[in-house]
């Protein structure tokens, strides 16, 4: 009975994003906020746009920004939650990188894949040589997180979630005050889930919520020292570059996490180009073959409107 009761309230917490407010270390910036509305007013991104069954929905962005040693905040619906496809997996990471600091296992530990987990069947990143997890595979920690994140490996991603187990990742979550921003889902189908999450909400998140998570990492601050680095080496070994990345300039270090199904396009990250960096989430409630276009842009337009000092 305890348990049972103990899952209903993970299970309400989840399902009833709360108001977000923007953490009082930032300085909101009302002139970057506006500069945003204008490049996605440019882009006819402001507007209601169709997914299907779920019915509407709009833009999450938002963007971190540094001036005299201050971070200043904007965005255009940054509190809007919206699927976020594989950039969830960086929350994932997260605990799991947070597990290893406390020396529950090592990033050597080994782990054995086990079905339903291995779902892939083609590799989101052709490119990349790595075969896909199969059942009966035994393979490292590290080697899964690395998988997960820099291809968006979603058989990794089940295997650390059930590793990291979904409670201690929303724990964590909730200590960061991302509320609203639980992993509920495992990716794979719901006749496949465990006990219990059949019939939860699908996750959802942010642009305040990714960005802030971003930010933490830049500054350290992300569980600690060691969780933080980790977590931004594995960022900046991100295979996708079609995103924002396509709009930076090449000599630009792009530390970020993607995701793309159906309606939805997303990616987050850290931007660094050793002189004025900053920190990006965008939200696209548009299919990647329209989403593409709009990012390079989005990307180059804010990237300018950063580093032009306006």
């Amino acid at each position: 009975m305890m348990k049972i009761f103990i899952f209903s309230l993970l299970f309400m917490n989840a399902a009833y994003p709360q108001k977000v407010e923007v953490p009082p270390y930032y300085i909101f910036d009302e002139e970057l906020s506006q500069a945003l509305y204008n490049i996605t007013e440019t882009l006819n991104l402001n507007d209601d746009f169709d997914v299907g069954e779920d019915g509407s929905e709009q833009i999450s962005l938002a963007v971190i920004i540094f001036k005299n040693g201050m971070a200043h905040f904007g965005g255009v619906n940054y509190d809007n939650f919206i699927y976020p496809a594989s950039v969830y997996k960086m929350y994932v990471a997260a605990e799991v990188l947070n597990q290893i600091s406390q020396g529950r296992y090592t990033l050597y530990s080994h782990y054995i894949i086990k079905s339903p987990n291995d779902v892939d069947r083609a590799k989101e990143i052709l490119s990349d040589p790595r075969p896909l997890l199969k059942d009966g595979d035994t393979v490292t920690v590290n080697y899964l997180l690395d998988l997960m994140i820099t291809r968006s490996d979603n058989s990794a991603a089940n295997c650390l979630i059930d590793l990291a187990k979904r409670e201690n990742i929303n724990a964590l979550i909730h200590k960061y005050n991302w509320h609203g921003s639980e992993v509920t889902r495992k990716f794979l189908s719901r006749k496949y889930e465990d006990p219990g999450y059949e019939k939860i909400r699908g996750t959802e998140t942010c642009a305040l919520h990714a960005a802030d998570f971003m930010y933490l990492i830049y500054k350290d601050k992300l569980v600690n020292h060691w969780v933080s680095q980790q977590l931004k080496t594995l960022l900046g070994r991100q295979l996708d570059k079609t995103k924002l990345a396509a709009g930076f300039p090449d000599n630009v270090m792009f530390y970020h996490k993607t995701g793309w199904f159906s309606f939805w396009t997303n990616d987050v990250g850290i931007v660094d180009n050793g002189k004025s960096p900053f920190i990006i989430a965008c939200f696209l409630p548009l299919e990647e073959i329209h989403a593409l276009e709009k990012f390079e842009k989005i990307a180059k337009n804010v990237y300018e409107l950063i580093n032009s000092g306006k």
